[in-house]
């Protein structure tokens, strides 16, 4: 049997949405809605947390149990222009796995199915290293000179019928022990790129991130 461990880093400041990852987010703090996404699928054996903030944890309830782990970030892990495979190196080289499965706490609304759906992609391909969500996006883009980057402006075609262009999302990672041993980063050399759905993609990194979350988490509460 496949041992998957899931990797949810998690530290206590956040430079552009003040303490996002321990905010409420309807009934619930931000930190909460993807490790409870992940703790409903039975192929995550654990969840590690790999964190700074132990006391804060500790005062929303969350301690270390059968499927959850706090590891106390190492000192010279911790600030915000530390490299994330430096900190999935020190889970993957304390905690061995099959396979690990990568993820933010800012991205509160991707569901579980989703997850088990991306897990189930990767497991049955056989060309692929690792897996990462994207976002499909068929739209017109420009330089900051003005200038066309994907099509022509003066030969216009519609579009969905541009070549699709592929964003990652930071939604997951899903990556063998051998990848990431090989290659020291949660993206290997022979990727699966992997849509989520739009409204599930959705990243809190600025103060309007949130409130885009915000309102569709009441909409979802109010439905």
């Amino acid at each position: 049997m496949t041992k998957t461990i899931a990797l949810l880093p998690m530290k206590a400041h956040s430079e552009r949405v003040s303490g996002k990852n321990f905010r409420q987010l309807g009934d619930k703090p931000l930190f909460r809605w993807i490790l409870d996404s992940l703790l409903a699928i039975d192929e995550v054996e654990k969840v590690v947390i790999n964190t700074d903030a132990r006391d804060i944890l500790s005062k929303h309830g969350l301690e270390s149990s059968d499927r959850v782990l706090l590891r106390d970030r190492r000192q010279d892990l911790c600030g915000d222009m530390v490299s994330m495979n430096l900190i999935i190196e020190d889970d993957v080289n304390n905690e061995p796995a099959d396979e690990y499965l990568m993820t933010h706490t800012t991205n509160p609304l991707i569901t579980s199915e989703t997850i088990a759906s991306a897990l189930d992609a990767f497991r049955e391909s056989t060309e692929h290293d690792s897996l990462f969500t994207v976002n499909r996006t068929q739209t017109r883009f420009y330089r900051g000179d003005g200038s066309a980057v994907n099509h022509d402006p003066n030969n216009l075609i519609r579009t969905q019928d541009l070549e699709p262009w592929f964003e990652e999302n930071s939604c997951l990672y899903i990556f063998s022990g051998s990848s990431f041993a090989k290659t020291g980063a949660r993206i290997g050399e022979h990727p699966y790129l992997f849509e989520t759905p739009p409204l599930e993609s959705l990243d809190i990194d600025e103060p309007h991130d949130w409130d885009l979350v915000e309102s569709l988490v009441m909409r979802n509460k109010n439905a």
